[in-house]
């Protein structure tokens, strides 16, 4: 009988030590005692002893059964989490971009119940239709991360090696450079940037610390300028948060540029020369004025900067790229690869930017990277959410060579680590060793996540409503 039960039953899982006793237990049963139970009956003893045996040994036959969300907020902004279940037990992970909804992942489901998750890239062709720039890519791209975790762990690989491998053993981190109420508190922050290992900063500045001094900015009494994220608050002109870049007619005085450039200056000796440093977030104004702010910044060597007009104007990103010697970057709400090739044929930018979590999950991007490496142009990766979405980073930037640096937005959120279980420390001087666990390498620590959730947010809600595809998807005739 034991002979019968070892050949007849796959031993669990190494790593279930539940399973395993239970597996024992059951095996204990063999001989007399199974025969007493069914009275020779082989079938039922075969249903017995296998019913706490683990089946995820068989990716062939593992199907997607259901699809949950849980809203998590601050961490460090909102973050809807994705569930994907199978048919075998395992749980796939992903997460809807920052700032997106949870439907654009709820969308989805009907489109993958009973599909092979194992089957990524086909299935990403199947709901890539339904994502779009910005946001609104954050259901597909959540969900590709999730059909990875699925397929990683399926296979028993981590998620890089599905990729193709990887070229690097630890991912490096740029942190934003954090705030103070002047340079002294700002230096004592940047004091603990360095304690804690970071060896890469990025910081903001732009129009709207000159808004409210005379003499450093015109036109801009009319617009809300100190509202740059504030879809609401409109005015005459009208919303200065949903205006893009060149219709605000705004300029920056010679004494704007230089409050700007003595504000840099400051930053940099604070930062030193040692540390590369980056710029972001510098308001809605035309060419012009980019060129200038660029020109203005070029004594202190920065590393990029960063969204100076809108991704789309492929043309006058060209302009400020050839007239400043500061590398130019964008790329963070760019959806698919073929947006990023328009930038880099027209060498219009100096270095991409891809936020993972909209530019299309982990295979795309690391395509994306793959097509800016053959013209020579480095990718950074911006970020700005939990560890399970960092992980789907770290996994496409250890398998992508022309990899710089991956944005974490989330250094000051206290228990960020404690969001998810499999790695301990995530982050560890500024870097983050790649894991070699199945999949993205960690689960959701639900008993802290719950900690969480979103006010008026329910716990992974069945969403049996999705279920039932209601359209014509084909695109073509």
């Amino acid at each position: 009988m034991k002979k019968f039960l070892s050949r007849l039953t796959p031993a669990p899982s190494s790593g279930d030590a539940a399973n395993r006793r239970e597996f024992i237990r059951n095996a204990g049963l063999g001989g007399l005692s199974l025969g007493m139970l069914f009275d020779g009956k082989p079938d039922q003893e075969l249903e017995f002893i296998t019913q706490k045996v683990p089946r995820d040994s068989k990716p062939s036959e593992l199907k997607i059964t259901d699809l949950r969300v849980a809203i998590l907020a601050g961490v460090p902004f909102t973050s809807p989490i994705i569930r994907i279940d199978t048919n075998q037990g395992l749980v796939g992970w992903g997460e809807v971009r920052d700032g997106a909804s949870a439907n654009y992942a709820l969308a989805l489901k009907s489109r993958l119940l009973g599909k092979n998750p194992c089957n990524v890239e086909q299935l990403f062709k199947l709901i890539k239709p339904f994502g779009n720039h910005g946001r609104a890519a954050g259901g597909v791209c959540g969900v590709e991360m999730a059909l990875w975790d699925l397929a990683g762990k399926a296979y028993g690989v981590p998620a890089y090696q599905l990729l193709g491998g990887k070229y690097r053993d630890f991912i490096r981190l740029y942190a934003d450079t954090p705030e103070g109420k002047n340079y002294d508190e700002f230096a004592v922050n940047m004091a603990k940037r360095r304690d804690a290992g970071y060896s890469f900063l990025k910081m903001d500045f732009g129009i709207g610390m000159l808004a409210d001094q005379p003499g450093m900015l015109v036109g801009a009494s009319q617009w809300s300028v100190k509202r740059a994220y504030d879809p609401t608050t409109g005015g005459k002109m009208g919303n200065y948060a949903m205006t893009k870049h060149p219709f605000t007619r705004i300029q920056v005085t010679k004494k704007g540029i230089d409050k700007l450039a003595e504000h840099v200056g400051r930053v940099r000796e604070i930062v030193g020369y040692d540390t590369p440093l980056a710029a972001d977030h510098f308001g809605h104004f035309d060419v012009n004025t980019a060129i200038l702010i660029g020109k203005a910044m070029e004594p202190f060597r920065l590393a990029w900067l960063e969204d100076m007009v809108p991704w789309f104007y492929t043309d006058q990103w060209k302009q400020i790229s050839d007239a400043i010697e500061t590398p130019t970057l964008t790329g963070e709400d760019i959806y698919l690869k073929e947006e990023f090739i328009k930038l880099i044929d027209a060498r219009a930018v100096d270095m991409i930017h891809p936020d993972l979590a909209s530019s299309g999950g982990l295979l795309e991007t690391k395509k994306i990277g793959d097509y800016a490496e053959d013209a020579g142009i480095p990718m950074a990766m911006h970020f700005a959410g939990s560890p399970i979405s960092m992980m789907a980073n770290i996994h496409c930037a250890a398998a992508t060579e022309n990899f710089v640096a991956l944005e974490h937005h989330g250094v000051d959120v206290a228990g960020w680590e404690d969001l998810v279980t499999g790695i301990r420390p995530i982050v560890e001087k500024g870097y983050v060793k790649v894991p070699d666990r199945p999949g993205l390498g960690v689960d959701l620590n639900e008993e802290v996540a719950k900690k969480y959730l979103r006010k008026g947010a329910t716990w992974f809600a069945p969403t049996d409503v999705w279920n039932e595809r209601d359209s014509w998807d084909r695109e073509w005739s």
